[in-house]
């Protein structure tokens, strides 16, 4: 399981580090596509194949469904950790989420998020204020 807030640093090669806690999730393999609101999602293999399964399922009659699909599978790509524990972010997916060189790497559970540092603060302090309001939505939900 994937959980935290680490900063990091992008290098001129488009690198990052994974934060150490989460490498023994991803030994069998990574994969990362682009994300929601501007950022990046990074999947264990299993998990990532267990969406694409969903995802490829979907009906393709419906629009939604098409793009949908198209963004999360069509942005994929398979990244290997390196001996320093980092990962290459293509280039394609750097642009797609503003990357610069400071940003954040989140855990949220089954998958690990990567952020530009200033898109995640503006998020985060976003959805902090909203905070109260969000907890009454997803209560209602039984959550």
């Amino acid at each position: 399981m994937f959980i935290g807030q680490y900063n990091h640093t992008l290098d001129e090669k488009g690198r990052i580090s994974v934060p150490t806690k989460f490498r023994s999730g991803l030994t069998e393999g990574c994969v990362v596509t682009r994300g929601l609101d501007r950022s990046l999602f990074l999947y264990p293999l299993s998990a990532w194949e267990r969406l694409a399964e969903k995802l490829a399922a979907l009906p393709l009659g419906k629009a939604d469904t098409r793009a949908f699909a198209r963004l999360m599978l069509a942005g994929a790509m398979s990244v290997e950790i390196d001996g320093s524990g980092r990962i290459m972010i293509p280039q394609y997916l750097r642009e797609y989420a503003g990357l610069t060189k400071r940003t954040v790497v989140t855990g949220l559970h089954d998958r690990i998020e990567i952020w530009d540092e200033e898109t995640w603060n503006t998020y985060r302090m976003r959805t902090e204020a909203d905070g109260n309001d969000i907890a009454e939505r997803l209560g209602e939900q039984g959550v």
